[in-house]
């Protein structure tokens, strides 16, 4: 297992095949991917999990943060944001959040994000905000 920065593009096609394969390619870009930072976990040399990092001074919100369906359930996906957390904390930032898809809100929560009252529909899924201090 290998964690490096890489480049937006290499998040594309497991962005769209785990969070929206039902859509075309360009639904999982972000506009300002150019603007972000981007880690993805390798294992035997096969990416399998991304994630998308947007840090504005103390704070940085993560999007996109995806694992091949093959992969899920063997821990890559805390793997990766643990090493997450723990690079934004060597930055400086001090209170990271997310908009978590409602029924992935546990898995998050056991990282010690807490769900807080915005939510919101995209793509008709049940988002909600959830954030922790780093």
């Amino acid at each position: 297992m290998q964690i490096e920065q890489i480049s937006p593009d290499q998040t594309w096609p497991i962005r769209h095949q785990v969070m929206w394969p039902d859509k075309a390619l360009d639904y999982a870009k972000l506009p300002e991917d150019d603007e972000g930072v981007h880690f993805g976990l390798y294992v035997d040399g096969i990416l399998v999990t991304v994630v998308s990092i947007f840090i504005k001074g103390q704070e940085a919100q993560f999007r996109k943060f995806a694992t091949l369906e093959s992969h899920q359930g063997k821990g890559y996906g805390s793997e990766l944001l643990q090493y997450t957390f723990r690079w934004l904390s060597e930055q400086g930032v001090t209170n990271v959040w997310c908009n978590a898809r409602v029924t992935k809100t546990g898995f998050y929560e056991k990282f010690g994000l807490v769900r807080r009252d915005k939510t919101f529909q995209k793509g008709g899924k049940d988002y909600v905000l959830m954030d922790k201090t780093l």
